[in-house]
């Protein structure tokens, strides 16, 4: 039998980062010492206090559905946590608790977007950006930012990109794959382009608690009068390391809120009863030791990086990736290949010295390569002195 798979399916694009990370456990299996810097996964444990929570769940029978938007209790303290950290304000009812922050994400765009609108992306974006906008049939329009902005939008450029059909623009800061972070004075000069355009905000914040020395802001909070159309996603994986208890939020006006709950109680019901026990002590249990960490290898890799001739590398304020530039390098030749792309030049580093990194062509940046520092600090040195190796032969 021929399968028919639907046209929506068909184009969507498989996700770099998840292509690279398989490959890198296979080659794991098979007992090879690979260095995996692919994924966006901390290494560290989730805090003991969720664990616990949600150990006692399962213990005292907490494992029956909640309401589609989530439990009242994680959504008061979630409520809680944004007037107290963000300065917003939002009632429980205006939130919905999802499966990740990713799933939230989703819900957005079906929830705000008709076929044929326009969602304003920077580029570098993460992978799963545009693959959502396309998904609920509207149109990703990138706005491309480089290193000479520090990978970030500039007022002008979002001024540009707006057209009659725009209908959301989303900001990711601090950023997945840059680790940039938008300061207060970034952030109010984008607000004085957006409040003269009738479109929605989609704030990503998943990456909000790990940032180095600087400041990170909530857009809304610092414009009033986004508030209304500003959507704060955000989630439980990166700051408290619970990627695989799949538990994010999303923050709207109720009228958006009610109106993703709705969807969301049609396309997977309800989060795990399990997982939004964890989250309610998870947020009460933030370690800053894991940002001292994650600070400590992050200046170690770009240290590396930057010493490395013909590698640019930024330092990022944010998250838990460096982003260099490796164009210099894909003009020059391995065994007398030209390497040419940055995916082939993440195949060959992966191939000969067992270090895996996600090419840029996938973040929509060619010329750039995202590594991640979510792994031991002895697995970064390691990786820099390897990458080294794979550069100095390099002809």
């Amino acid at each position: 039998m021929e399968h028919r798979l639907s046209s929506r399916v068909r184009a969507i694009a498989p996700s770099a980062t998840m292509s690279v990370d398989a490959k890198t456990k296979a080659l794991l299996d098979a007992g090879r010492p690979v260095i995996n810097m692919s994924v966006g996964e901390p290494d560290f444990d989730t805090p003991v206090p969720a664990a616990y929570a949600g150990i006692r769940a399962i213990t005292h029978g907490q494992t029956k559905y909640t309401a589609a938007a989530g439990t009242v209790a994680l959504r008061r303290a979630i409520a809680k946590k944004l007037q107290e950290e963000n300065g917003l304000t939002y009632t429980p009812e205006q939130i919905v608790v999802s499966c990740g922050a990713k799933h939230s994400l989703f819900n957005v765009f079906m929830t705000l977007c008709d076929p044929g609108d326009e969602v304003i992306i920077p580029a570098p974006y993460w992978v799963t950006y545009p693959e959502q906008v396309r998904l609920v049939g509207a149109v990703p329009v990138i706005v491309q930012c480089d290193e000479s902005t520090g990978f970030k939008m500039t007022p002008a450029q979002l001024e540009q990109a707006f057209t009659e059909r725009t209908r959301v623009v989303l900001l990711n800061s601090p950023c997945n794959p840059t680790g940039a972070v938008y300061s207060r004075s970034e952030l109010l000069a984008l607000a004085e382009v957006l409040v003269r355009h009738d479109a929605y905000i989609l704030a990503d914040e998943i990456y909000e608690r790990l940032v180095y020395g600087v400041e990170h802001l909530s857009i809304a909070a610092l414009k009033p009068e986004l508030m209304p159309r500003t959507v704060v996603v955000n989630g439980f994986s990166k700051a408290f390391a619970m990627t695989g208890w799949r538990l994010g939020y999303a923050a709207a006006e109720l009228p958006i809120a009610k109106a993703m709950a709705s969807l969301q109680s049609h396309g997977a019901g309800s989060p795990s009863t399990i997982s939004q026990a964890a989250g309610v002590a998870a947020l009460d249990a933030f370690d800053p030791a894991m940002v001292a960490e994650f600070k400590r290898r992050r200046d170690v890799l770009v240290e590396g990086l930057q010493s490395l001739p013909g590698v640019q590398c930024l330092m990022p304020d944010g998250a838990f990736y460096v982003f260099p530039n490796i164009g210099q390098l894909l003009q020059r030749r391995w065994r007398g290949e030209v390497i040419g792309t940055a995916t082939r030049f993440c195949e060959l580093l992966l191939e000969h010295e067992l270090v895996a990194a996600v090419p840029g062509e996938a973040f929509g940046a060619p010329h750039n390569i995202r590594l991640s520092y979510a792994t031991h600090y002895d697995n970064v040195v390691q990786a820099v002195e390897r990458i080294r190796r794979f550069v100095e032969q390099l002809d």
